[in-house]
């Protein structure tokens, strides 16, 4: 069952870099603020989502 923890973090981290990345792209480009904040706001909840599906990995990853 950890396995699928494992590689749903691993998704949704890569998801949180894209994002990242976005973000900084259209910062530098000196893009919309309403678009970067969007993309802070969809990074944060990636984040959350990554966090707890670790959390998640690591609990059911263990013995016993």
């Amino acid at each position: 069952m950890s396995g699928i923890f494992e590689f749903l973090a691993i998704i949704v981290m890569l998801a949180v870099v894209v994002v990242l990345i976005r973000g900084l792209i259209n910062m530098l480009r000196a893009g919309s603020g309403n678009a970067s904040n969007k993309m802070m706001q969809l990074r944060v909840l990636l984040q959350f989502i990554a966090v707890v599906l670790i959390v998640l990995a690591v609990y059911f990853g263990r013995p016993g």
